[in-house]
């Protein structure tokens, strides 16, 4: 059980461009996938379960071409109702699937916190 009355860390998968902004940004949990890796799935997926069972991790952010290769992670948190560590899956440089990415965030937002915010 997480205490309510901790600080949880933020962690990120990602390429180089998505990690270093979130670094400047002071996120100094990461890992960084590169895009000619021959093991890119076997790394995403490897990275992710080690943040995904620290105790010290609140959210995970995870670029968004990465989401294919830990879905079943996703559908197991989904059944087991479990809300911490927050998936965020954020676009690449080149763009996203998301027709309306502001209300994508908007509904991330409220199956997170439970109520609406507008961006």
């Amino acid at each position: 059980m997480v205490s309510l009355n901790r600080q949880l860390d933020i962690a990120v998968i990602g390429d180089e461009d998505l990690v270093n902004g979130m670094r400047l940004a002071g996120i100094s949990k990461y890992r960084i996938i590169e895009e000619k890796d021959q093991n890119k799935a076997e790394n995403v997926r490897e990275s992710f379960s080690v943040f995904f069972t620290e105790p010290e991790i609140g959210i995970i952010i995870i670029l968004e071409d990465y989401m294919g290769y830990i879905s079943d992670f996703i559908s197991h948190q989904k059944q087991d109702k479990k809300t911490i560590p927050i998936i965020v899956d954020v676009p690449s440089k080149f763009g996203t699937k998301y027709e309306d990415i502001t209300r994508y965030y908007e509904q991330v937002i409220k199956k997170s916190i439970g109520f609406d915010v507008r961006l």
